[in-house]
């Protein structure tokens, strides 16, 4: 068993709902590792900290035991997932600066950004898959195994408004 940390983030009604209202029933739910978090109305954020064989069995039975305190709950966010050059350096033990000098100057092997502009952003798990096989540097796996788990939940997220033929059309074209 390892613990998992991570962030989901859920709206839970319209812009006038008060989320403090749902503290009792996610404690009652088993969301007691979970640090809860209400600084928008309308939208509520659970850190969680869980015991888990796996990372798919932290996430999902934190999603369950939302959904079930919270049936309307709709999850919007996973992480950790998208990060900027500061948090890689954190994570890699790296200065910021030579972070960027390593993410500018090896554009063949440094992953490239899921949105590049101020700041740029990447997906943590490419960038820890870019540090353990091109840098030969010592990945946390519970961390690279969340982190890959907290992306594939953002881009189901993100499929939900998405046109599927035209998804599988962009798939086929960059194949």
């Amino acid at each position: 068993m390892a613990i998992y940390e991570f962030v989901l983030k859920f709206t839970v009604g319209d812009a006038e709902t008060d989320p403090s209202q749902y503290f009792s029933a996610l404690g009652d739910a088993g969301c007691t590792d979970a640090l809860v978090g209400v600084g928008q109305m309308g939208v509520i954020g659970l850190d969680f900290s869980r015991e888990a064989a796996s990372a798919r069995a932290a996430i999902t039975s934190a999603i369950a035991d939302v959904k079930k305190a919270i049936p309307e709950a709709v999850l919007i966010e996973a992480t950790p997932d998208l990060v900027g050059l500061t948090e890689l350096a954190d994570l890699l033990g790296f200065s910021r600066q030579y972070m960027r000098k390593l993410a500018y100057s090896s554009p063949r092997t440094f992953p490239a950004p899921i949105h590049e502009g101020k700041p740029s952003m990447w997906h943590l798990f490419t960038v820890l898959r870019w540090a353990q096989e091109d840098r030969k540097r010592r990945v946390d796996t519970t961390l690279a195994e969340l982190a890959k788990l907290t992306m594939s939940v953002n881009v189901a997220i993100g499929e939900r408004e998405a046109d599927f033929r035209e998804v599988e059309r962009v798939r086929a074209l960059i194949a």
